[in-house]
């Protein structure tokens, strides 16, 4: 089957307190979407669409000649609203989308297609990948039910205390059925503490309709690793290049 990657790099990346796109900043020596779109490319999809917003111009530029196709997110309404903008290149696809974060620099293209490979395997409108971590930090949680099957994913910002324990996190790496994927987004709204439309509210809409969702765990938590501040380019690229010696 086809497969269609949607990067998400519209995000403004406050916490940086940078001049440059939050995605262009250098980790591991390059710049961190440079990574993703790589890891991205080992999969052979039919087409990378990138979703730029902020300091688009520089992510644009950047890519120029990366044969990619960008979409802007002109109003920063979530992370459902940042892929919906890239349905208009989809448009007539039949396939799985995979949706991933321009700020992930550490995700493998052996993860990438080990989550596609489950996805379809578990014959899936959607599948998430996640990572186990001692301390989850402000990660939204991942909620199985008594079976071991995900139930749903609630934000961080909207867990209370008891879902706030839960050590598995959601990892932002997503897979799903084209064909499912755009009219569900519309099923979305923004009852929740930020006011957004989330993304992961997908898996709750596709359960309510009788759909099966999956969900599996990185054998590396750091391949999930979003960079939101620069304390944690130095953390990260450590925890790297420790890995990279064992």
């Amino acid at each position: 089957m086809m497969l269609g990657i949607v990067i998400l790099a519209a995000g403004e990346g406050k916490r940086m307190k940078s001049d440059r796109a939050k995605v262009l900043i250098e980790v591991v020596g390059r710049p961190m979407i440079d990574s993703v779109i790589e890891a991205a490319r080992g999969l052979d999809p039919v087409k990378i669409v990138v979703v730029v917003g902020d300091r688009m111009e520089q992510v644009i530029a950047h890519l120029k000649g990366a044969r990619v196709v960008f979409c802007v997110q002109s109003e920063q309404r979530g992370t459902a609203d940042a892929v919906k903008c890239a349905a208009s290149p989809f448009d007539g696809f039949e396939g799985e989308i995979l949706v991933l974060c321009g700020d992930t620099p550490f995700v493998t293209t052996q993860t990438l297609k080990g989550l596609v490979d489950l996805h379809r395997e578990a014959d899936a409108v959607a599948t998430v990948l996640t990572a186990i971590h001692d301390d989850p930090k402000e990660y939204g949680r991942i909620v199985r039910d008594g079976e071991g099957n995900l139930d749903r994913i609630v934000e961080f910002a909207d867990a209370d205390v008891s879902i706030r324990a839960i050590r598995e996190v959601n990892g932002g790496i997503y897979v799903f059925d084209s064909r499912e994927l755009w009219s569900a987004l519309g099923s979305i709204g923004t009852d929740n503490v930020q006011g957004e439309f989330y993304l992961t509210d997908i898996f709750t809409v596709f359960k309510n309709k009788g759909k099966k969702v999956a969900a599996v765990a990185a054998e590396n938590p750091l391949e999930t690793a979003g960079i939101n501040r620069y304390e944690q380019i130095e953390q990260y690229e450590n925890a790297f290049e420790n890995l990279s010696n064992d």
